[in-house]
């Protein structure tokens, strides 16, 4: 027996909270504790009252796992919308804070929905379930330790960070670690690397004790985090019975039939005895005592070094959604709305099945987008085209070459011209060449001269970078903006910035300093050839009053082929990484010259970073206001070449303002 001299003030405290350190953690689960303990708030749930497992059976595996008497150390689980996952997730925090306390990390997008997750979810659950409303203090109260993205409670703490901030996702231990929604994390966080392992390397000192959650809705094949980790679990299903046959069976998109534009026919088709399954036999399917259960897919040899590393991974789709949430005829309805539309599809595989979507990364056929340019010249800016952007790229070889792109509504583009610009970038007289593009105009259908509103410049390799740095301090801050390509697939910031490279000895920003914004550039690639591949309407479409389609993106006559094999010189490849065991998508030249794909993306990236896409239509319907009321100027040069303002200097010989050179394209 232990004892502890009286003479020391507060020794049965000192015992008490010793043993409860040394103690095993207690075999209530977090499945348990929910059932028992959980009530949910009408501020953050659409059904208020006692939480009971029994409405999402599938989840109790999940948050089993979760519990600290299991053996897995990693639970990864993939997921739709609508499944009940997030209340499983403020579950188990809810759990640790009572039961199994130590200090907990939980990773939210970025930190705006950090602060959202706080106030809507975990506040309520705080406010709404008694036993945890009384461990943990108002945050008014002073010295409460409980702030909007820090609660303290006996025994630990929970801090809820941003995936987006390097300095949330590192220093202090933790022993728990939620990483939600991780395929919309950055690749990168400021230069210290990925921010899942970083927020991974915080639970080192906790050994065979840590849990870490992985969850998330997956994105892009070949770019999305929970494919890519649930790939190297046991790959669980939930497997349920068939009211017929009672054969078991993972629910499969495919199996869910109805009759062709009557989703209200819907039935599932079973595997075994092909028998049609109601949506009305879910509810007694899903359920545990009737046989259903998690079973893992993966071949042997994976399961068996999933349990070795102490890896357990989960996937469920809509299809499981309880009825009363998303039904199999709301299904049926959304795949219906989304058949033919590339991006709508994408969205019903990633939200509602919980799959990848595969991007077609081949490149576009150059031939037959040569074949269907317009009646429109180069150098002129057709009616529908309302704002102009540049997309610059500097080649070290010795010249620098642009794109002007006119944007309308609908994320309609329209290829207005490319310049190639000779000259040694090393030297100014190329870069007052550019200087001059800027401040060109061009001639809108209208009549009225367009100059460019936004500039993009890649500030490329170490050769050219001091030199694109110069230039852009030189121009200040207004119409042109450094921008430089990154890798991944961040939908959520293809355009993410500006960080400053301009700062002096103590950190603080320079005026009128250099502002980098960093650049998605596999979003745009993948999006400009998900536009190329859109199909043209035909004329007699457009004389009835047809419209081209969103994001279409137009070319004149004069565009050559050259520059449309430069703009589908690319396509996307996955490639397995032999150490990490991960597939990942990368860009692959297919030919030398990419140049005028490059430059379609800075455009397109200055373009999305005005907020385009997000313009209502008293704003295009102003510009059109603007554009065609104006009187032609009668000093304008006339359409096809741009009016410039050369500042009493000359042309350049071999300079091109028309993508000629010396009266060829490049």
């Amino acid at each position: 027996m232990i004892s502890v001299s009286p003479k020391f003030e507060g020794s049965d405290d000192i015992l008490k909270a010793w043993l409860s350190g040394i103690a095993p953690d207690p075999a209530f689960t977090v499945t348990q504790w929910a059932d028992e303990k959980r009530y949910l708030s009408s501020k953050g749930a659409a059904e208020p009252g006692k939480y009971t497992s029994a409405r999402t059976p599938f989840m109790q595996g999940i948050m089993d796992a979760l519990s600290p008497s299991h053996w897995a150390q990693k639970i990864v689980f993939a997921k739709s919308a609508q499944v009940g996952a997030t209340e499983a997730g403020i579950n188990w925090i809810g759990h640790v804070m009572e039961v199994a306390p130590g200090p907990f990390l939980a990773v939210q997008a970025n930190e705006t929905t950090a602060k959202r997750f706080s106030r809507q979810r975990i506040d309520p659950m705080i406010d709404a379930t008694p036993t945890i409303r009384d461990i943990v203090a108002p945050a008014k109260q002073r010295d409460s330790g409980n702030t909007q993205l820090e609660k303290s409670f006996p025994g630990g703490h929970l801090i809820i960070a941003g995936g987006n901030s390097a300095a949330g996702l590192r220093s202090m231990p933790m022993r728990y670690v939620h990483l939600d929604e991780v395929d919309a994390y950055k690749d990168d966080l400021d230069e210290e690397g990925d921010p899942v392992t970083l927020a991974e390397a915080r639970t080192n000192t906790f050994g065979r004790r840590k849990k870490i959650f992985v969850s998330s809705t997956p994105t892009v094949k070949g770019a999305s985090r929970v494919e890519a980790e649930f790939e190297l679990t046991d790959q669980r299903r939930y497997f349920v019975p068939c009211p017929h046959c009672l054969g078991l069976q993972w629910l499969k998109f495919e199996r869910l039939r109805w009759d062709r534009g009557e989703p209200k026919s819907v039935r599932y088709v079973c595997e075994h005895c092909e028998q049609p399954i109601a949506e009305r036999h879910k509810t007694w399917m899903m359920d545990p005592e009737n046989g259903a259960e998690w079973q893992p897919t993966a071949d042997p040899e994976m399961v068996q070094k999933a349990r070795e590393a102490c890896v357990i991974g989960f996937h469920i789709s809509g299809l499981y959604s309880p009825i009363g949430w998303l039904s199999w005829e709301e299904i049926a309805r959304k795949f219906e709305a989304a058949k033919g539309k590339e991006a709508q599809m994408k969205a019903f595989k990633n939200t509602v099945l919980g799959e990848t979507w595969e991007e077609k990364g081949e490149a576009p056929d150059w031939q037959k987008l040569y074949e269907r340019r317009e009646d429109y010249k180069m150098g002129t800016v057709p009616k529908g085209g309302l704002v102009l952007t540049m997309g610059v790229d500097v080649q070290r070889t010795g010249r620098i070459e642009a794109s002007v792109w006119a944007w309308g509504r609908n994320s309609e583009s329209w290829l207005v011209d490319h310049i190639v610009l000779d000259g040694d970038v090393t030297k100014t007289d190329v870069w007052d060449d550019l200087t001059d593009l800027c401040d060109a105009t061009w001639m809108h259908e209208s009549g009225r001269p367009m100059q460019v509103a936004r500039v993009g410049i890649d500030t490329g390799d170490g050769m050219t970078v001091d030199a694109v740095y110069a230039w852009v301090r030189k121009m200040g801050r207004g119409q042109v903006h450094a921008v430089k390509g990154m890798g991944g697939f961040d939908r959520h910031y293809p355009v993410d910035g500006p960080s400053y490279v301009d700062v002096n000895e103590g950190g603080k920003k320079i005026k009128r300093g250099v502002a980098l914004w960093k650049v998605s550039v596999s979003v745009y690639k993948l999006e400009t050839y998900r536009w190329f591949r859109l199909k043209k309407p035909t004329d007699e479409d457009l004389a009835a009053g047809g419209e081209f389609p969103a994001g279409y993106i137009h070319t004149g006559q004069g565009t050559p082929p050259e520059w449309f094999k430069q703009a589908t010189a690319e396509q996307l490849v996955s490639r397995k990484n032999k150490r990490t065991g991960f597939s990942r998508s990368e860009w692959v030249k297919t030919r030398d010259r990419n140049e005028a794909l490059d430059c379609r993306v800075y455009a397109r990236a200055v373009a999305d970073l005005m907020g385009v896409d997000r313009w209502d239509d008293t704003r295009w319907d102003d510009l059109e206001a603007q554009l065609n009321v104006a009187e032609p100027d009668k000093e304008e040069q006339p359409a096809g070449r741009p009016q410039r303002r050369r500042r009493g200097k000359t042309k350049q010989s071999g300079q091109s303002w028309l993508g000629t050179q010396n009266g060829k394209w490049f």
